[in-house]
């Protein structure tokens, strides 16, 4: 088979901050005293102190007609490698061979100048795959209609709002038949209806037996859209697998598998100041700190944590989900208007936020506590999307005396009624 891709030890290194004394005026006397430390300087990089790989070593190749997915925590990689990819960026070491043009969607609006109407963007973006006039404007009223923009196609797209942008971005790239064709997570941008659209439109690209690479946070899409994923950890590929296997690998991975999470110091980003996670743990109701939990009994979940300045208006919370990637609920520690005026404005010290989920609410089943802190509108200072897996025991739930699976996310103990009505 025809190989689509092929990627050969790529590694990409990035400088962290800007290099001293660049963009700035320095005096005479500055620039003398710093000729000695110019000269005696060494690359700082090769211990790690300015640089950082956001690649290291990735190497593999991919057949035409393929869809494969890559997941990944936040900073993993995945971006980096797709922007490599599609040529946006250059590797700082190893090669890549891209057989046939490609289509990129990394962010929105991706390729768009801002001064060009919609309609000259979509022949812009053409013109840039290589495709002649007359195949562009073959598409075009499709493209146009998939986008559902029509009304301000002749627009300049400076004024659409970032939802009109994807709409019309993903509909350029989708539809001007590019021979591999690159997503990156932007499909949260759209509405839920239009999510539904892409990746109907996805389906559609990889049945025609083109090439599609697909970055994505939402497992039910990687497992829909995929036959196989990669799973980037930390800017290195630690595993290609069936996409089932590898999204089983890339749940498992940094969870604890006995109630409990701890954070190191290198686990935590410098951005997150002055936030300071230590801990997030789930208790049964006897107290015990556990990994599985009885559907028919309350849990506990604890998130412990520093501040080392005082923060206005921020909300600690979770996300829960199934290991597929639904959601379940978010909730923050000031979602009550009373605890947040309390809170307003939080002193540094030693906290923990707790909350407790009521009995007979989960199904059976294998979930993922996800962790944020943020102050709203302002910024996000810690997030963990996969900080703790726990498994939902359904031990004397409702409906335990059938034999089938019950469905859905939830399990409630309803109050049901029966009455018989004579005639």
């Amino acid at each position: 088979m025809t190989i689509a891709i092929r990627v050969d030890d790529i590694s990409k290194r990035y400088k962290i901050g800007t290099a001293p004394g660049k963009f700035r005026y320095g005096m005479l006397r500055d620039q003398i005293a710093a000729i000695p430390r110019k000269l005696f300087k060494r690359d700082q990089g090769r211990a790690g102190v300015d640089f950082i790989w956001a690649l290291k070593d990735v190497s593999f190749d991919l057949e035409e007609g393929r869809v494969l997915g890559i997941i990944g925590r936040n900073g993993a990689g995945k971006s980096t490698l797709l922007k490599v990819l599609s040529r946006v960026t250059e590797p700082t070491r190893g090669t890549v061979s891209v057989r046939g043009r490609v289509g990129s969607l990394l962010e929105v609006g991706t390729g768009f100048h801002p001064e060009l109407t919609g309609r000259e963007n979509i022949y812009l973006n053409g013109a840039i795959l290589g495709m002649k006039r007359t195949e562009i404007e073959s598409k075009f009223d499709e493209i146009v209609d998939f986008s559902e923009v029509s009304q301000f196609i002749d627009t300049p797209v400076k004024r659409y709002s970032s939802g009109m942008y994807l709409r019309l971005a993903f509909a350029v790239a989708a539809h001007l038949e590019p021979e591999i064709l690159v997503v990156d997570e932007v499909l949260a941008v759209g509405d839920a209806e239009f999510q539904r659209k892409c990746l109907g439109k996805m389906n559609d690209v990889a049945a025609q037996g083109r090439t599609v690479l697909f970055v994505s946070h939402n497992m039910s899409a990687i497992l829909r859209l995929t036959q196989e994923a990669v799973v980037m950890q930390k800017g290195q590929l630690t595993l290609r697998a069936p996409t089932t296997e590898a999204v089983d690998y890339y749940l498992a991975s940094g969870q604890s598998q006995a109630g409990e999470r701890s954070w190191k110091a290198d686990d935590v980003p410098a951005s997150a100041v002055p936030f300071c996670p230590i801990s997030l743990k789930i208790y049964d109701p006897r107290g015990a700190i556990a990994d599985t939990v009885r559907s028919t009994e309350p849990l506990k979940v604890e998130m412990e944590y520093k501040l080392s300045a005082p923060v206005t208006g921020l909300r600690v919370g979770i996300y829960l989900s199934t290991v597929r990637g639904e959601y379940v609920f978010t909730s923050f520690d000031v979602d009550d208007a009373v605890i947040y005026e309390e809170n307003s404005t939080r002193q540094p010290g030693h906290y923990i936020s707790r909350c407790t989920l009521p009995g007979d609410m989960l199904n059976e089943g294998r979930y993922i506590i996800g962790v944020n802190a943020s102050s709203f509108g302002v910024k996000r200072f810690f997030m963990d999307e996969n900080a703790l897996g726990f498994t939902v025991d359904p031990s004397a739930a409702p409906g335990m005396q059938w034999a089938e699976q019950r469905q859905g996310l939830v399990r409630p103990r309803l109050d049901w009624t029966i009455e018989r009505i004579d005639e």
